[in-house]
This record gives structure tokens, C-alpha cells and sequence, in this order.
């Protein structure tokens, strides 16, 4: 486990996709994320919950609960927490600009940066022709790709009896896919041009399940990444720099519920019910400086992310 002294603080955290409700969703991993970071202002960038997946078969751990309150905790103590629901939470949509627990619901939102840039903030279906044109085949998508969460859940485990860390094995398998790579790249320009016709000078955004950080024709896209595969999430710092956490790699995380070790050490913490369980210690580069070196990452050249045009469920 790599140690943080304190809680990691932040302007701003955007994190999305996180699929509460499915077998898939990364709870342990998100609320230790929650625990060991704070933030002035907190976006929840829809499909926080998977309402498609809970119609099919009801799904709903202690950890998924603990998430929610956890984040409904950060909201009473200061935290200005924004829900811009996605998709797979549609059934949030029915309460605009409402709010429960002191989280305000919105359809999108605007940040604006510490350089004084507006960032507009929306989950991204928008922008996917399957989900405007053909919701019936992003729907049909959902039984393969909770098949493809399912291997990735049983070769993690095999890689937990090897006490290595978690890896995802569908993440790089959908990277092989030239198709997706290209759905990925017409999306995040699609997302820019939205964003322009909006006024801003940037987006950010998730629902592809792929973390990244870009300029399009002079505009930041800034996608947080997922709860389910890569456990991201999106970082705003003081100084105005962004940067994509990808948790279980700085923290080396196992997860829980392919372990079923005891929790007795975690639940002892009132303040936070249950975390993930940790890789036996192995040298490891320090906190510090993995972090350092995934500053401000950008990429000319996309790669792969979960596709709602090929996989529904989860975007």
C-alpha cells in the first residue's frame, strides 16, 4: 500500500460512471478515494447509479450504500457538490435543479478555472449517436459487457492469489478494437464542438469510460474516466493544473470482493464503513513522485475506452 500522510487537497474533483448497483462498480476503490481526499467543489458527472442494471436485477451491497452516504457527508460538511446526471441515471433527470442533502441536480453545469476559463460540465450522451439515434441497441450492449466485467473479475482474482494488484483485463482487451478507437476520437471531438457552440473554453465530461486530458481546435477536453475499469477520477488543483488520478495505481489496490478478507480493521473507522484491501508491500516509486510524473497528461493519439456504441452497459 502506498501511504498518503494526509488527505490530497484540491480545488476541484470530477469523478463519473460510477455504476452503483452493478457488480462491476468499484465501491472499495471510490471510497477510499473519498476518505483520503477533499475538495472546495465536487462534480458527480452522471451514471453515479445504474439504474438500467437495477430494472434487470437488484444489486445493492453495504459499500455501494456507504459510497452515497459518504458523498451526502462531504455535502453537509462544506463540499460544494454538484450531480449532473448521465444516461444510465436518467430517472435523476425527473429532478432538476432540486436538492437532496445540500447535492443540487443539474442537466450540465459551468466551472469556471482559476485562469478565469469556463469549463462546461456534462456526462457525454449527448454526443453519442446510439443513444440518440438507437437506445435500443445501447441497451442490448449491456448483457455482453457485464459478461466482459464478469472475466475481469475472475482474472483478478487469479492475479490476487499472485498478491499482484488490480489490473483490467477488458480495459486492454477493448484497446485491440480499431473501431472503438475511432468511436473514441469522434466522440471527444464531438463533446469539443459542443462545448464551443456552448461558449466555453473547455469540457468536461465521462460516459466513454476513458480518462484523458487534450486540446481540440483550442479546446481542453477533459474526460474523468470510470469507477468500473480504471478508477479515475479527474483533479483540479489550486494552482489551476488538471490531472487524472488513476487511484488504484497510486494506492495499489485489491479488490475487495474478490478477496473476502476481514474488514474488522476498516469497519473499526466510523467515518468510513469499508475500504479496499491492499497488495502485499512490494517496492513501489513513492506517492510523490508517481504523481508528479501524471501531471497535466495529454495524448495526441486516443485510445480505448468502454463504448456505448459497442458495450452499452457501462458508459
Amino acid at each position: 500500500m502506498r501511504a498518503i500522510g494526509s488527505s490530497l487537497k484540491f480545488r476541484s474533483v470530477f469523478i463519473s460512471d460510477i455504476h452503483l448497483g452493478t457488480r462491476g462498480c468499484k465501491a472499495d476503490f471510490l471510497l477510499d478515494f473519498l476518505k483520503h481526499t477533499e475538495s472546495d467543489k465536487l462534480y458527480l458527472v452522471g451514471d453515479i447509479i445504474d439504474g438500467w442494471r437495477l430494472k434487470k436485477t437488484w444489486l445493492w451491497t453495504q459499500t455501494h450504500n456507504d459510497v452515497v452516504q459518504k458523498l451526502l457527508r462531504k455535502a453537509r460538511k462544506g463540499t460544494d457538490v454538484t450531480y449532473v446526471p448521465g444516461n444510465h441515471d436518467e430517472f435523476a433527470r425527473d429532478f432538476l435543479n432540486q436538492e437532496f442533502g445540500q447535492i443540487k441536480v443539474v442537466r450540465d453545469a459551468f466551472h469556471d478555472t482559476v485562469d478565469g476559463r469556463r469549463f462546461l460540465v456534462a456526462h457525454g450522451d449527448e454526443c453519442d449517436g446510439v443513444m440518440i439515434y438507437a437506445k435500443w441497441l445501447a441497451i442490448l450492449g449491456d448483457t455482453a459487457y457485464v459478461a466482459a466485467l464478469a472475466l475481469n473479475t475472475w482474472f483478478n482474482t487469479a492475479r490476487r492469489w499472485l498478491r499482484l494488484p488490480y489490473w483490467s483485463l477488458s480495459k486492454y482487451l477493448k484497446q485491440k478494437v480499431k473501431n472503438a478507437v475511432q468511436f473514441i476520437s469522434n466522440y471527444e471531438r464531438a463533446m469539443a464542438r459542443m462545448a464551443r457552440e456552448r461558449g466555453a473554453d473547455g469540457i468536461v465530461c465521462g460516459h466513454i469510460h476513458h480518462a484523458e486530458i487534450r486540446e481540440i481546435d483550442g479546446i481542453t477536453y477533459l474526460n474523468d474516466g470510470d469507477w468500473v475499469e480504471s478508477c479515475t477520477a479527474l483533479v483540479e488543483h489550486f494552482d489551476g493544473r488538471w490531472e487524472i488520478l488513476h487511484w488504484a495505481d497510486l494506492r495499489g489496490l485489491v479488490p475487495i470482493d474478490s478477496l473476502g478478507e476481514d474488514l474488522a480493521a476498516d469497519q473499526a473507522d466510523p467515518d468510513f464503513a469499508a475500504g479496499p484491501v491492499v497488495a502485499a508491500p512490494t517496492a513501489r516509486v513513492p506517492l510523490e513522485v508517481t504523481n508528479k510524473a501524471k501531471e497535466c497528461e495529454y495524448s495526441s493519439s486516443p485510445t480505448l475506452g468502454t463504448l456505448k456504441s459497442m458495450a452499452s452497459s457501462e458508459p
